[in-house]
């Protein structure tokens, strides 16, 4: 047999013996299906706290496609290798989680494994939800486990190769999940303490709000919480590494979790505005007060007094005179709901543009993805509905317009190439 042979002989052995290792580090059994027939009792407390849970956990967020029914899942999940479509989790016994016990729903919640053995994808962001402690996870499963059943099969999900070899997940899993409730500082309050709890586990702040590496596990130490990408929107950082002009004080983070608006900030939008309206909005006072508190100790000291007045008074002295295109889109497109001393008040809110932190950005995205498609569905009705300018500017006329906020409203360099990005994103998010 010649070198060559014994060389390719060994190699395969090798990969196989390395397929079959694989295999066994990867197989986890199928759990029991429970018995249906039983009736499972929950107390009245426990289903009400897990209420509380699913809302912090942005469940019915990310389990309800458009137009569906609650939690029915179909929500499609647009990422680089294909698209992931979200499951149905209500207690459907064909279709949900029907036959899942707590066990097989514990599984899930802590290492992403379903009831009959299959990797989650981390999409389902377990390597937060581990976090979460037992009581808390009966809590959820006891509200879930109480809705309606709804039978809807979502559509496969489907990814390329070899990203749809859900056993590979399990070398994602050792470098990436560290299973387990998550354990209180000593050296920190009781506040914070349960700030860290919420915003870690089931509210997995970080999910979106931290950058990810080449194998899109999420980075820790100094850039945990800096900044990330959430559905194709930038998700800002929520530590003192933010572009935004001014601090976050304790009660601009209530009240941006509560109602979807800071005057200090600005209005939620994109992905976050459901986070709010499905999700922290509904959480107890104490709660919010807690996750401020625990994201306030990521950042210094808040703004000085009398900042955000300057920064307004600022921008309101460059209104005049409209000697540019984007100063002349901006009187006759944007000033009347956006100008904070000129003209009647319109409904909702009237949001300073130069506080506005999608401007200070380093990248334009979401700035464009606002003026192209507006808001139509804000975080509270009361906030109001800001009109979608796809059909009405030109790329060309948005990035005058854009150029002229991020220069005369936050005193930035104009972002390069703007026109070939705003035809990007107006490509990418056109309707299909």
């Amino acid at each position: 047999m010649s070198k060559i042979k014994k060389i390719a002989g060994w190699a395969a052995l090798t990969a196989i013996a390395a397929a079959v290792a694989g295999g066994i580090a990867s197989w986890r059994p199928e759990i029991a299906p429970r018995d249906v027939g039983e009736h499972q009792v929950f107390s009245q407390q426990q289903i009400e706290r897990g209420k509380m849970l699913a809302d912090l956990g942005d469940c019915s967020v990310c389990h309800t496609r458009p137009g569906g029914e609650r939690n029915t899942g179909g929500l499609a999940m647009e990422i680089p290798f294909g698209t992931i479509y979200t499951t149905n989790i209500t207690p459907d016994t064909e279709t949900g989680i029907g036959k899942w016990s707590y066990a097989a729903f514990e599984r899930a919640m802590r290492h992403g494994v379903d009831r009959e053995g299959n990797y989650l994808y981390p999409a389902f962001p377990y390597t937060a939800f581990t976090r979460t402690r037992d009581e808390d996870l009966q809590a959820l499963y006891a509200y879930l486990m109480s809705q309606p059943a709804v039978k809807y099969q979502p559509p496969a999900t489907a990814l390329s190769f070899p990203f749809n070899i859900r056993q590979g997940i399990v070398a994602w899993n050792w470098l990436y999940l560290t299973p387990g409730a998550m354990q209180n500082d000593a050296g920190q309050s009781a506040e914070w303490n349960r700030g860290a709890y919420l915003a870690e586990g089931l509210g997995h702040c970080s999910a979106c709000h931290s950058p990810r590496n080449l194998l899109f596990g999420e980075k820790i130490g100094a850039d945990h919480l800096a900044g990330g990408v959430a559905e194709e929107w930038t998700a800002p950082s929520l530590t003192g590494s933010s572009a935004a002009p001014l601090g976050w004080t304790q009660q601009d983070l209530v009240s941006f979790m509560r109602t979807g608006y800071s005057a200090n900030h600005g209005v939620a939008a994109g992905p976050m505005a459901p986070v709010v309206e499905e999700g922290l909005s509904r959480l107890p006072e104490p709660d919010l007060q807690a996750i401020a508190t625990y994201l306030r100790s990521y950042h210094s000291a808040p703004h000085k007094p009398g900042e955000a007045q300057r920064l307004n008074a600022q921008a309101e002295r460059q209104l005049e005179p409209l000697a540019s295109q984007g100063a002349r889109l901006f009187s006759g497109a944007c000033m009347a709901c956006h100008a904070q001393e000129k003209g009647a008040q319109m409904a909702g809110v009237r949001p300073a543009l130069a506080l506005n932190t999608n401007l200070y950005s380093a990248t334009p995205d979401n700035a464009i993805r606002v003026i192209l498609d507006g808001i139509q569905h804000p975080a509270k009705a009361e906030l109001g509905y800001m009109p979608a300018f796809r059909h009405n500017l030109s790329d060309e006329q948005i990035a005058a317009l854009l150029d002229y906020l991020r220069q005369n409203y936050a005193g930035q360099a104009p972002w390069p190439d703007l026109q070939q990005r705003i035809g990007q994103l107006r490509a990418a998010t056109a309707e299909k």
